[in-house]
C-alpha cells in the first residue's frame, strides 16, 4: 500500500486566541457592542483562558438584535459595564495576545475588528486598527474549498467540519467554535497552509479582497446591487 505523506501542523496552531462580539446591529460604523468574548485555546481546542463582557451600549438594542443574541436593553442597562470600559478592556486583551505572538481567530474578522475600531474611536480610545496576526476561518474556508455549495455561516461551517456549536450567537460559544473550526482547517489543509501565522495573515488580505470582488460581480449579475457599487474587501479591518 502506498504511504501517504505526513504534514506537520504549523507551530502557530498550538495556541490560538479567539474573539467574538454580539452587537446592536450589522453596521460597523454605527452599531455598538453588547457582549464580547476573548479567550485562548490549545491545539486540541481545549479552553485555556476565557473572559466575557456585557456592555451597556448606550442605545436601545433593537428587537431584531435581541432576537439573535437574547440581550434586552433593560438587561444591558442593569447589568452591563459602561461601553467605554468594555471597549478598552477588550482591546487591551486582544493587544496582549497579539503582542505575545498568539494569533487571534475571529469568524468574519473584518466585522468584529472593524466594529471594535469604530467603538474605540467613538469613546476617544486608541483603536486596534492593524491587528495581526488574525486567523479568519471564513476567509480560509472560502479560499481552500471555494466551490462547495451551501451557506458559509459559522453554524453551517462548524457543522461541515464536525465542530460542535450549541449556543450560536452567544459570544463565547461562537468564539470557541470559530477557534475549533480554525484548528479543523489546519488539520484538513495542513499541506497547503503557510508555516507562519504572519504569512497566513498576508495571504488572507489578498483572499478577502478577491472574495469581495467575486461576490460584487455576482450581486451585480443578479441585480442585488447597482453596477457602480462595490463590496469592501478590506481585511481584517474595514
Amino acid at each position: 500500500m502506498e504511504q501517504l505523506p505526513l504534514f506537520d501542523t504549523p507551530e502557530w496552531s498550538r495556541r490560538v486566541g479567539v474573539f467574538d462580539l454580539e452587537t446592536t446591529g450589522v453596521d460597523v460604523t454605527r452599531d455598538r457592542i453588547v457582549t464580547a468574548h476573548v479567550g485562548v485555546l490549545d491545539a486540541e481546542g481545549a479552553v485555556l483562558s476565557a473572559r466575557d463582557w456585557l456592555a451597556d451600549p448606550g442605545m436601545e438594542i433593537p428587537d431584531a438584535a435581541t432576537a439573535v443574541h437574547g440581550i434586552t436593553t433593560a438587561h444591558a442597562r442593569e447589568h452591563g459595564l459602561p461601553a467605554a470600559q468594555v471597549v478598552a478592556e477588550v482591546s487591551a486583551a486582544l493587544r496582549d495576545l497579539l503582542d505575545a505572538g498568539i494569533p487571534v481567530v475571529a469568524y468574519n474578522a473584518s466585522y468584529d475588528f472593524s466594529l471594535l475600531k469604530y467603538e474605540a474611536i467613538r469613546h476617544a480610545l486608541a483603536p486596534l486598527d492593524a491587528p495581526a496576526p488574525v486567523i479568519d476561518p471564513l476567509v480560509i474556508d472560502k479560499a481552500y474549498d471555494r466551490y462547495r455549495r451551501g451557506k458559509r455561516t459559522l453554524t453551517a461551517v462548524a457543522e461541515h467540519y464536525a465542530v460542535r456549536l450549541d449556543d450560536a450567537h452567544e459570544a463565547s460559544a461562537d468564539a470557541v467554535a470559530a477557534g475549533r473550526v480554525a484548528l479543523a482547517l489546519v488539520e484538513r489543509f495542513a499541506d497547503l497552509l503557510p508555516s507562519t501565522a504572519a504569512q497566513l495573515h498576508t495571504d488572507q488580505i489578498g483572499w478577502a479582497r478577491d472574495q469581495a470582488e467575486s461576490l460584487t460581480e455576482y450581486f451585480v449579475r443578479i441585480g442585488r446591487i447597482d453596477p457602480a457599487e462595490k463590496l469592501d474587501g478590506s481585511w481584517p479591518v474595514r
